[in-house]
């Protein structure tokens, strides 16, 4: 088993570097997860990548709904292991495993029972990419049990320091993905040729996953042994979760929601503009999963922290984050900025397509730094058990988008205005969360103390 990091003593920028850079490479993996469909999908056509982005909109909306049992169940847990109180934190584990559970049959039920008119949504061109959506949307919701349990498993082994088991175990998926991704779209050997369907690989690596994460758990000493998951939770456990849990989850489903009608308005310039979204986001990503990694880190670090009542390591472990963050912000953005289109091509070749994309790219670009902020600054508010700050700025920030896409792309703009409106509102949100925790930061400092109630016994 790991050595877990020691978040309480000894150097913060060792103690950080260590417990963020197994996460980061861990939310590297799992955006090569959907780079690695996108880069076969994209070999099938334009059409078959619009099909994916449009079903993918509804993995958006189970990530946000598992960061309710997810968030919740790490930033508590952190809380009692701060606290030298191991079997309570078991108590907040078992819980997050029974609340994730509830959720995640619910959502797999909707998307496979009203697949058809959850796509209809988007009133896609095409009735061949339609059908693909479908399929697609389907064979995904099979897999949401597999996510849900291993974005739990994740947030669990974070809380407790130990975050090379996360990236351990998210490489061997990855691994079996690449390997079964070409063999089942494109039909290789025994396995027949899938198509969009073939996706599926996504499906059994997940399992994998959730494999290698049970594996770990019957290993580990401190935690697992004390959770009984056929045992009843707590109530008051499943409380404190939905209170640190559910105004992320809220402000993530929103962002996903906004984001479809973003996609249909999108669509209005076709499939292929659609195609180039997600094209776009996709290697985007490598900037926000990757900030949203680090994030966890900060979080787990705050959280253990807080549950010690250590104000001088919270402080200056917030600080060495940004300066992180900030690091690698300006890279992503040189990339987006200056490579965008060498980028778009390693996922597909269609012009009209590479166009839109490198016109997202560079308009996203700038925007990295701020946004990664915002992240960085989001799961430090969290990890002191105060969601609502971030929340607040999102969902407004997020909203303001719809409007701003509309009236911009009505201008010469035309599609480059969706793209600005998403740019701008980041910016914006990023300003407002980072400079809100350097106030709390502040006033912590000032008066000596957290500022925030004694969590909950």
């Amino acid at each position: 088993m790991a050595r877990n990091v020691d978040l309480l003593e000894g150097s913060i920028v060792g103690s950080l570097t260590s417990l963020a850079l197994p996460i980061m490479a861990t939310s590297l993996i799992q955006m090569a997860y959907n780079m690695t469909d996108m880069i076969w999908i994209g070999r099938l056509s334009a059409d078959a990548v619009a099909a994916v982005g449009a079903a993918g909109m509804y993995l958006w909306l189970a990530n946000g709904l598992a960061m309710i049992p997810r968030l919740g169940g790490q930033v508590k847990v952190a809380h009692e292991l701060g606290a030298q109180a191991p079997e309570r934190a078991a108590g907040y584990g078992q819980a997050a495993f029974h609340l994730g559970a509830l959720l995640v049959i619910l959502f797999t039920a909707m998307c496979i029972l009203l697949n058809g008119p959850l796509i209809a949504f988007f009133k896609l061109n095409s009735p061949q990419v339609n059908s693909d959506a479908r399929v697609y949307l389907v064979i995904v919701a099979l897999g949401f049990l597999f996510s849900f349990f291993n974005q739990i498993f994740t947030g669990l082994f974070t809380a407790m320091g130990s975050s090379v088991v996360v990236l351990r175990s998210t490489a061997v998926g990855l691994v079996g993905n690449i390997l079964l991704d070409p063999l089942m779209i494109f039909g290789v050997g025994p396995f027949p040729r899938m198509e969009v369907a073939g996706a599926a690989a996504t499906v059994l690596a997940q399992a994998i996953v959730t494999a290698m994460f049970l594996l770990a758990a019957r290993r580990e000493t401190t935690l697992f042994p004390h959770i009984h998951p056929f045992r009843p939770s707590q109530g008051r456990a499943w409380l404190e979760m939905l209170r640190i849990g559910l105004p992320v989850s809220i402000q993530s489903m929103f962002f996903s929601s906004l984001s479809m009608f973003i996609a249909r308005i999108v669509a209005g310039w076709g499939d292929a503009a659609i195609a180039a979204q997600k094209v776009g986001t996709q290697i985007e990503s490598i900037s926000y999963t990757t900030a949203e990694g680090f994030a966890t880190a900060v979080n787990a670090f705050i959280a253990q922290n807080f549950g010690a009542r250590r104000l001088d390591r919270i402080c200056r472990g917030y600080w060495t984050a940004v300066g992180m963050i900030v690091a690698w912000s300006c890279f992503t953005t040189v990339m987006l900025v200056v490579f965008p289109a060498p980028l778009v091509r390693v996922f597909i070749q269609k012009e009209e397509v590479v166009r839109t994309g490198v016109s997202y790219l560079r308009i996203m670009g700038y925007s990295q730094i701020l946004m990664c902020l915002e992240i960085t600054s989001s799961g430090a508010f969290q990890g002191l058990g105060r969601p609502m700050p971030p929340t607040l700025a999102g969902v407004i920030g997020n909203a303001a988008r719809i409007p701003m896409a509309i009236l911009l792309s009505a201008t010469v703009l035309g599609l480059d205005g969706v793209w600005w409106s998403i740019s701008i509102s980041s910016i914006a949100k990023g300003l407002v969360v980072f400079a809100w925790f350097v106030v709390v930061l502040h006033r912590c400092t000032r008066d000596g103390d957290l500022g925030v109630p004694r969590f909950i016994r």
